[in-house]
Order: structure tokens, then C-alpha cells, then sequence
């Protein structure tokens, strides 16, 4: 994917705030630490497309990137960050689910999971989630940099069968350090790019 143009659009608190839906859009949705703005600034090749903080949970509106003008991004809140307190956990979730129900440009979902790790009681119920809406879903295993060659093929197996993956659904292991899974990533989500 030649990426000519990434610019961040606008964030929304709001149904009201958000852009017309007269092109594609793709969620990115994890944990608060899981590397999605790493994620999103490695995709579209820009070093600060997406604001990386040191402090996980900053993310609080749906944040929309317009790629290309033919496609967007859209950033959902990392969930699973326990600082948050209860009544923001609730306003984040009806946000994230009246989005994902009512958004009828929304294509496909990246759920964005630690390749070191097995996936969190919050990455099964969001992968549920989208399965129940019929929602395609391509899981990213960020931080492939940090595992060792062996523990490629075991932690694949643990995340998809955690997960209880869908066979329909793909499988990419990513690091924006060594900019592995890129390309994939671009391939799979080519069907759903198009008006």
C-alpha cells in the first residue's frame, strides 16, 4: 500500500462529532499498552501521526485518521488500563459500542494483542464482540521483536486458540521496531478499502 497522504482528522466524544460516512473505515482497538499508536504511525509510515505516550490510557475519544481521502482509521480508547475509573470505563464502552453498532462504513476490526503474552479476559470479550456483530477481525501481535524465534510458532497457538479464533480471520505478528507485518497487514485489509 502506497500511503501519499495520512493526516489525523478529528477526535469524537460524540455520535454528533463524527465525519460523514462516505468512505471505508477500519477500528484499531487493544489494550491501553499495546502499542496501537506504535502501530498506527509504522503502518502509514509517519513518525507522529498518532501521539505515543508514556503513560497507557490516554487515548479517551475516537481518534479518525483520513488516509489517502479514500479511507480512515479510527482509534477506539485501549480498554483493560486500571487506572481508569469505573463511571470512564462505562462512558468508553457505550462510546466504542455505539460506533461499532451504528457506523455503517465501519469494514473490519485490527484487535491489536501482545505477541508475548496470552490475550487478556478484555481482548477474548472484544474479539466476541466483533464476531457477534459479523464484524471481520485481523488480530495483530505487536512487539514480535521481543520474542524469541521459538516462541513464534507456541505463542501463535496460544493467542488463536484463546482467542477461539475464527478461521475466517487472519493472524499477523507485528513490530514497529523491525516494521515486520506491514505489508501484510496493507494485503489483508485491501478487500475492505474499497468504497
Amino acid at each position: 500500500m502506497l500511503i501519499k497522504e495520512a493526516n489525523y482528522l478529528l477526535s469524537a466524544a460524540w455520535k454528533s462529532q463524527w465525519p460523514s460516512e462516505d468512505m471505508p473505515e477500519i477500528c484499531l482497538a487493544g489494550r491501553s499498552n499495546v502499542g496501537k499508536s506504535s502501530f498506527i504511525n509504522t503502518l502509514c509510515q509517519r513518525k507522529v501521526l498518532a501521539k505515543v505516550s508514556a503513560t497507557p490510557g490516554k487515548t479517551r475519544t475516537l481518534n479518525f485518521y483520513d488516509i489517502n481521502h479514500a479511507f480512515r482509521l479510527v482509534d477506539v480508547p485501549g480498554y483493560g488500563y486500571a487506572k481508569i475509573n469505573d463511571d470512564l470505563k462505562i462512558s468508553f464502552g457505550k462510546m466504542v459500542d455505539g460506533y461499532i453498532r451504528q457506523r455503517k462504513t465501519l469494514k473490519a476490526m485490527i484487535l491489536l494483542v501482545d505477541a508475548r503474552h496470552k490475550p487478556t479476559k478484555d481482548d477474548v470479550s472484544m474479539y466476541q464482540y466483533m464476531k457477534h456483530y459479523d464484524i471481520p477481525v485481523i488480530i495483530v501481535a505487536t512487539k514480535e521483536d521481543k520474542l524469541k524465534r521459538n516462541d513464534l510458532k507456541k505463542n501463535k497457538t496460544l493467542i488463536m486458540t484463546t482467542l477461539d479464533m475464527d478461521p475466517d480471520d487472519h493472524f499477523v505478528y507485528f513490530s514497529s521496531l523491525k516494521k515486520t507485518g506491514r505489508e501484510e497487514v496493507w494485503q489483508l485489509l485491501e478487500p475492505y478499502l474499497e468504497g
